[in-house]
């Protein structure tokens, strides 16, 4: 006796969610895409979307380090350790990664504009 009710009310609560659904279902699916759109774009806004350029400029350089363009030396070397520690190679970092945070600090220190 209790199953047959507990599968009445099964059944009720699954007949009233699809009614919900149907008769609420475009708003549903459009709350849901702006939703997802607005976290998407708010948890990769910190992350410089582009790649990288030919030729490494100090714009570049300041942006792969995490410093102003107008960073002093000690800065800089606080930076590239911080982050050559955190991406080396041999503790599983990339070296593409590793190789561009070395010629961001080259940059630097060789004092190009």
């Amino acid at each position: 006796m209790s199953t047959a009710v507990a599968i009445g009310i099964g059944l009720t609560v699954v007949g009233f969610a699809g009614r919900y659904i149907a008769r609420h279902g475009k708003t549903i699916a459009e709350n849901l895409t702006k939703t997802t759109g607005v976290l998407a774009e708010g948890l990769s806004s910190k992350y410089y979307k582009g790649g990288f350029d030919p030729k490494m400029n100090r714009r570049e350089a300041a942006l792969i380090l995490g410093i102003s363009p107008t960073a002093n030396k000690t800065r800089v070397r606080e930076a590239y350790k911080r982050l050559i520690i955190q991406n080396h190679p041999d503790r599983g970092g990339s070296p593409y990664v590793a190789a561009k945070i070395n010629e961001a600090k080259d940059f630097f220190e060789s004092g190009a504009k």
